[in-house]
């Protein structure tokens, strides 16, 4: 049997009707995305959701367009696509994965304010008995799998109807009359072009394709995330997860001297001294200011807080009752009310907190790439030199991210993590044991400690973190009225009372009135509203320092930005001697009343927006988009308001160009410590 004009045109027509229904499924993954982070809605125009979508269908176009690219050199055979039984299976396994995609974003975006990037297979690189674990317990995976099965099948069974002859052919026998082959080509080659131009997003404009920034048409940042699609953000990740290309881009932006003036113009303070400037890029000698405060402090304990963010601390302008331990020591010590994470996840959180090293584009996980095995000036390499013991506790497994292979090669020794604690009072079957048994641990070998030596340690809870395992017997009743943040808000609010017991446990050992304590968050999690270009409330997070004297030297609050990189200059300043050091952060509280402070922080994973904070004011830089300039406000009513000031926007764009640039230089050429 021969086959006709009518099934080449009936081939090309189905091609066409598949691409308008993967077309519409993709806006059905988008209408369940905005379902699930439905109160992320909130403030946002519809006229920016309906143009979400309607940017939505290029981006969903590129992926289609690639899905039926190899069907289209099929239509050259005599026969086409045939009875289009390979061509349909082809399309539902290609458009399968999509829609597993969209179901997995449902709950990635919820967790990270981010359409799927990096972090998602960067997940899968860890520990594969942890991850499952964390997934299976942490999340609706048979619900999820339902959906997922749901739509491929709803998918498949609409495609095998689109696929059948007479929705073309108006008859079941088709006509004898053969297309010759140079119709067939012709018809290839337009067609051709049509994918071409779906595949740059359906623009026909001369230079690069539609870009991630070309979604980013609202002032709600959810209305352009919602522009975005999930396969497209994933494949671009995967395709750019070499450092080399995410990195090196910025080394291009400014010529390195300049790049290296003004960083060193924005890190140096008065009390700093380069040592040496023609080969180290900001090493320096660090006089910190004389007080009373110095001679009462012996000892430093940094505890880092998972997921512990200020949007719920009530100390902070926000209180529902979820920190009242919290809160109660801030009466004890210095507050910081502008304090935010350089990263959005814990690894990040470490080495910018531990190794006072920024998280820069290309280097999210520092810890475990090449540049990561550096020296760096951080809390051990800075109190080791003079002697001080150290101590890591923690709950989970040093493994993960590799921190003891990190930590260790800068200089700790001393390591409790997970399989450390004998019959500890709860283990969670995902990560390790409790918030109340790591704080139990910690007080144990904080006794252990030789009096007669100076001591850090490092304290890191987890319980906050999904699945959020909890014992079953809690010594508070658990969060209800907090809709879907009411789990997530019980952890929490178990981290923080863990945390209270911790200091009515050491508040009569003898090293704690020698003791500075520094208890922050290493990041803050998926809060409404999302204020700025860069959902700037998943970085907020409270820094306390708690020692005697702290606040009749310093006060009960400061409102100078500060991030994670600028906590190992400043409390180690607060010992009251020199130092030299090449941190990336300053001592804050050495800063003239004049410095608002600035900060440079980054989303985790392969999302390339950056930022910098200075005082009230934060331009986010996203890639192929114009830097975006504006004030916010924390506390009880955040907000965030676009300003139109060209010079301080091209100032403040060179001031954060300069900054990453100098950094990736400093890791290329192993510049990061003493």
């Amino acid at each position: 049997m021969k086959f006709s004009h009518n099934k080449l045109a009936a081939d090309s027509i189905f091609l066409f009707n598949t691409a308008i229904f993967s077309l519409f499924s993709f806006a059905i993954l988008r209408v369940i995305l905005i379902i699930r982070n439905k109160d992320l809605l909130e403030g946002i125009p519809g006229i920016d959701i309906l143009n979400a979508f309607l940017i939505g269908i290029r981006f969903d176009l590129i992926v289609v367009s690639y899905i039926l690219l190899p069907l289209i050199f099929g239509l050259l055979l005599l026969r086409g696509l045939g009875k289009r039984k390979i061509a349909s299976l082809w399309i539902i396994l290609a458009m399968g994965f999509c829609l597993f995609l969209g179901v997995v974003e449902l709950d990635f975006y919820h967790e990270f304010h981010n359409r799927l990037n990096s972090i998602a297979f960067q997940y899968l690189k860890e520990d594969p008995a942890t991850v499952s674990s964390m997934l299976w317990n942490g999340f609706p995976i048979i619900r999820y799998l339902l959906l997922w099965l749901l739509l491929v099948t709803l998918y498949a069974y609409v495609l095998k109807k689109i696929a059948a002859y007479r929705c073309f052919c108006g008859s079941d026998t088709p006509p004898v009359e053969s297309a010759h082959f140079a119709v067939r080509a012709v018809t290839v080659l337009v067609l051709l072009v049509l994918l071409i131009i779906g595949a740059r997003g359906g623009t026909i404009r001369s230079g690069p394709p539609l870009r991630w920034g070309d979604a980013f048409q609202s002032s709600h940042l959810f209305a352009n995330h919602l522009a975005l699609n999930g396969t497209f953000t994933f494949l671009k990740a995967l395709r750019n997860s070499s450092n080399e290309v995410k990195g090196k881009k910025w080394l291009k932006l400014l010529a390195k001297q300049d790049a290296l003036d003004i960083t060193r113009k924005m890190v140096l303070t008065d009390n700093d001294v380069l040592l040496k400037p023609e080969t180290q890029k900001i090493l320096r000698l660090h006089t910190p200011v004389k007080s009373p405060v110095n001679k009462n402090i012996k000892n430093i304990v940094v505890i880092l807080m998972e997921s512990f963010s200020a949007s719920y601390v009530g100390s902070l302008g926000n209180d529902y009752g979820i920190t009242p331990e919290f809160d109660k020591l801030t009466k004890q010590g210095l507050l910081f009310e502008r304090f935010f994470s350089n990263g959005t996840h814990t690894h990040q959180g470490m080495f910018a907190t531990f190794s006072c090293f920024p998280n820069v584009p290309g280097f999210e996980y520092l810890m475990q790439q090449p540049q990561g095995r550096n020296a760096f000036s951080g809390l051990p390499a800075l109190l080791k030199r003079d002697k001080f013991n150290d101590l890591y506790v923690y709950n989970g497994a040093f493994t993960w991210d590799n921190q003891e292979g990190f930590f260790r090669n800068q200089g700790l020794t001393n390591f409790i993590g997970r399989k450390d604690y004998i019959n500890p009072k709860f283990q969670d079957r995902t990560w390790g044991v409790s918030d109340e048994d790591m704080f139990n641990r910690a007080v144990q070998e904080l006794d252990k400690i030789d009096s007669d030596q100076p001591f850090f340690a490092m304290l890191q809870t987890l319980s906050n973190h999904t699945p959020y395992a909890l014992p079953e017997k809690l010594p508070f009743p658990r969060i209800t009225n907090m809709g879907e943040y009411s789990e997530h808000l019980t952890a929490m609010k178990y981290s923080d009372w863990a945390l209270g017991e911790f200091f009515k446990a050491i508040k009569n050992k003898p090293y704690y009135k020698e003791t500075l304590f520094v208890i922050l968050g290493d990041h803050s999690f998926g809060v409404k509203p999302q204020i700025s270009d860069i959902d700037l409330l998943r970085f907020h997070v409270p820094l306390l320092l708690i020692a005697p004297g702290i606040t009749q030297q310093y006060g009960a609050r400061i409102s100078t930005v500060a991030t994670q990189i600028d906590v190992v200059p400043t409390i180690v300043s607060l010992l009251g001697k020199p130092f030299s050091h090449q941190c990336w952060g300053r001592d804050i509280l050495s800063l003239n009343k004049s410095d608002p402070g600035f900060g440079v922080i980054k989303p985790s994973g392969s999302d390339q927006t950056v930022a910098l904070l200075k005082g009230d004011l934060i331009l986010v830089k996203q890639p192929n988009i114009p830097t975006n300039l504006g004030r916010y406000q924390l506390g009880g009513n955040p907000s965030y308001q676009k300003i139109n000031d060209p010079e301080l926007n091209a100032m403040m764009n060179r001031e954060l160009s300069g900054f990453i640039e100098t950094a990736l230089y400093a890791l290329y050429d192993n510049q990061t410590g003493l």
